[in-house]
């Protein structure tokens, strides 16, 4: 078997399928990279993990042997989400990587790794040459590397908590569907005796993924979530996908809550917190979010769409928190990482302090109707964004990410994926009827 190096190495993070574009070989040898990458820092260790499909323990034992061929010791954590890791990276001050293909079918893994103090690693900024070094290969260094187990859970959970007033934590009763993904591991350490109540849905740790996949993004995931949250009289629903860095809610009548409406309850709570704050959000996140942030006496940021543009934008703007649409949720104290447990924890205290209920809670956030995000496939992306461009000419323009076109009562984004020829839409306006005259209108553009 030959790892396919070209295929696997995507803009944020390294995710192909199992055995003819991923094996323990191609695990050893990007492990070796990792090594020499971190260690022109000066890192002399490596956080490893792993989530829990199947052939994670042999791909991560692989990724740690190429470390140690390479004179970089290995501490090896185990089973652990990707917030963990996080938490790692930034409590120890290691580089670190976990094998996992986050939302994935079973038959992927992939490895996401980040420097020293959770710093993002992506294409441009690592990734990039790690895949260089893993193609090329190196000799082994002179004198070995050493490996030992640590077991971060105990100071994660600690850390998880600090975000809330957990003696101001209400009783309420919360359904969380954990997908058999690692959310199984983290969320009964953290609700160990708190007021609220979990419900746990499919927490049994099994990357074959037996009851749905771990994508919460689709909505026919969320169907077992939502009728369970009907049939016990749930105050929340939690979604979290499968290495659990990202959440998704649904009320108390399961209506799902997008990113954008979770984005703004978050900078809400936290702006309470931290007056006058900066908080960062996407630039397809709805118009509400800086609108809140606005009402809340913050200084709300558009940043482009992408983890390492949030955390380089908190990083230059001291905000202390970032959301995205897609479920991301950063939090400065978090070493400017993303975290679905904390965010889902914020949530839970911002509605022990809202008794009206969560459906309550988000109507006030709730302003606009959003398409969702919207994909076509295209011959040549950038001569599409062009003639699009070019028919809206009239308009505010900005492009900061692919091209952005706002009008008087609506606006729309449209930028290409990373990895396919593929056009994403996204867009808002007041109603429904408008968002779907007008999807109609740009899509006839797009052709």
């Amino acid at each position: 078997m030959t790892t396919d190096y070209d295929a696997i190495f995507k803009a944020y993070d390294v995710r192909g399928t199992v055995g003819d574009q991923l094996d323990a070989d191609g695990a050893k040898a990007i492990g070796g990279a990792f090594a020499r990458f971190v260690a022109a820092s000066e890192a002399s260790a490596v956080l490893v993990g792993r989530d829990m499909r199947p052939e994670g323990e042999e791909f991560a034992a692989a990724f740690g042997q190429g470390a140690l061929d390479h004179g970089v010791d290995v501490v090896d954590v185990g089973l652990c989400a990707t917030d963990m890791l996080y938490y790692g990276s930034g409590s120890l001050g290691l580089p670190g990587a976990v094998f996992t293909a986050s939302h994935n079918p079973a038959g992927y893994n992939g490895i996401k790794m980040c420097g020293a103090g959770a710093a993002p690693i992506s294409a441009d900024t690592g990734l990039e040459a790690i895949k260089a070094m893993a193609v090329a290969g190196a000799d082994p260094a002179a004198t070995r590397g050493t490996r030992t187990i640590r077991d971060l859970l105990p100071g994660y959970v600690e850390h998880v908590r600090s975000f809330v007033d957990c003696d101001g934590l209400a009783p309420l009763l919360v359904v969380a569907d954990t997908a058999n993904g690692m959310g199984g591991l983290v969320l009964p350490a953290v609700f160990d005796g708190l007021a609220p109540v979990l419900d746990h849905l499919y927490p049994e740790l099994d990357g074959t993924f037996p009851n749905h996949p771990a994508d919460p993004l689709q909505p026919e995931n969320q169907r077992d979530l939502q009728e369970r949250v009907q049939a016990v009289g749930a105050d929340v629903g939690l979604a979290f996908d499968g290495d659990a860095d990202r959440v998704f809610l649904v009320d108390e009548n399961s209506r799902p809550i997008s990113g954008s409406l979770t984005t703004a309850i978050i900078a809400r709570s936290l702006l309470d917190q931290h007056p006058g704050a900066v908080v960062l959000h996407n630039l397809i996140c709805s118009k509400s979010v800086p609108e809140v942030i606005a009402e809340g006496g913050g200084t709300a940021v558009r940043t482009r769409v992408g983890h390492s543009y949030i955390k380089q934008a908190m990083a230059e703007t001291g905000a202390v928190f970032g959301g995205e649409h897609s479920g991301h949720y950063y939090f400065r104290d978090n070493y400017r990482a993303d975290s679905g447990l904390i965010a889902a924890l914020v949530v839970l205290e911002a509605l022990s302090r809202h008794p009206a209920g969560l459906s309550d809670l988000v109507a006030g956030v709730d302003r606009y109707a959003a398409s969702g995000e919207l994909n076509r496939a295209v011959a040549d992306p950038a001569a599409v964004i062009e003639r699009v461009a070019r028919a809206y000419s009239y308009a505010r323009q900005d492009r900061l990410d692919g091209l952005t076109v706002e009008l008087d009562d609506w606006w729309f984004n449209l930028r290409p994926s990373n990895t396919e020829p593929l056009l994403r839409l996204n867009l808002e306006a007041p109603t429904v009827a408008d968002v779907q005259q007008r999807v109609a209108e740009v899509q006839a553009l797009i052709g």
